[in-house]
Order: structure tokens, then C-alpha cells, then sequence
């Protein structure tokens, strides 16, 4: 098979590419964000203010992860580096954390996220156009993902309400 993508050094690779998902050869940046929700379950049960410290330290390393990744490349926002993607996604799914329960109503709070994140990212509605326009290097392909997520998270804390409510979970416990 003949992969379009160059090879970088290994740690570098499997961080830039996510896990992977960066190299699917259609909407990378989808199944980027995609992987990063499965993440999530892992980052869920932290306590608010663990999540929010690991969000921070996730995008601070994405600077120079994304940054490498791009100079090593060549281009300046490849559609393979998707670690943006992956924290862009994290903090669009900060509403849920206090809340989460598995329920039908997070689970539902989830795949929201998830929609509105790639809504913002792929339409880029301003700042975030003119952040990806006007600021460069592994702060300018984070920042634009940054924005998104803040977006998602904000319009998804507002429509948390009207979500429909579950009297039981998926496997019949109530909460």
C-alpha cells in the first residue's frame, strides 16, 4: 500500500497522526475527532478540574507536537495532523463532565459535541477563519481548533436543557 503520508519520528507520529486516525484517506480530521470522543471515556471520570489541567497540557504540547510535525512535513496545516482536532474535541466536550452519568441524555450530550465541534471546524465562522488565516506554525494550527472547541462547548452548555432526559441508563439503572 502506498502511503501518501511521510513517516516522522515515531512518538512524533503517533501523537501528530492520532493514534492513527490522522491517516484515514477520507476526513481525517472526522475520524480524528471521532478517536478523540473514544478518549474521552477514558478522561470522563477525572474529576472537572483534572480534565481542565489535562486539556491545558494537551494543547500546550500540541504547539510544538503539530508545529514539529508540520515543519517536518512541509505544509503548514496538513489534514493528517489532527492532535488539534483531538483537543479541539476535548474541550468542546467540557459541558458533559460534571454531568456525565452514561445515560441516554450524555450519551446523546456526546455525539452532540462531537457534531457541533466538526460543524465549527470545518465551516470556520469567524475568529476562527481568521485565526487559521492569519496565525501560523503549531500555535495557529492549535488556536483555530482551540476556538472551535470553545464554540461547541458553549452552545452545547446551552442546549444541554433541552436535551431529552432518561429515567434509566443503557443498562437499566436508574440515576
Amino acid at each position: 500500500m502506498n502511503d501518501p503520508l511521510p513517516r516522522l519520528p515515531r512518538a512524533l507520529d503517533l501523537l501528530a497522526f492520532g493514534f492513527g486516525s490522522g491517516r484515514s484517506p477520507k476526513a481525517p480530521g472526522t475520524v480524528g475527532s471521532a478517536i478523540a470522543v473514544v478518549w474521552f471515556g477514558v478522561f470522563a471520570s477525572f474529576p472537572l478540574p483534572v480534565y481542565l489541567v489535562w486539556i491545558v497540557i494537551a494543547a500546550i504540547a500540541g504547539i510544538a507536537i503539530c508545529g514539529e510535525a508540520a515543519k517536518l512535513m512541509g505544509v503548514h496545516d496538513h489534514p493528517g495532523i489532527v492532535w488539534d482536532e483531538f483537543v479541539g474535541q476535548w474541550i468542546a466536550l467540557i459541558p458533559v463532565v460534571p454531568l456525565l452519568h452514561w445515560d441516554t441524555h450524555h450519551v446523546l450530550a456526546v455525539l452532540l459535541s462531537f457534531g457541533l465541534f466538526r460543524l465549527f471546524d470545518i465551516w470556520k465562522p469567524w475568529p476562527i477563519s481568521w485565526v487559521d488565516r492569519q496565525v501560523h506554525g503549531g500555535f495557529g494550527i492549535m488556536l483555530d481548533d482551540i476556538i472551535a472547541g470553545i464554540m461547541a462547548a458553549i452552545v452545547l452548555y446551552f442546549l444541554l436543557p433541552y436535551l431529552p432526559a432518561a429515567e434509566a441508563g443503557w443498562f437499566g439503572i436508574v440515576h
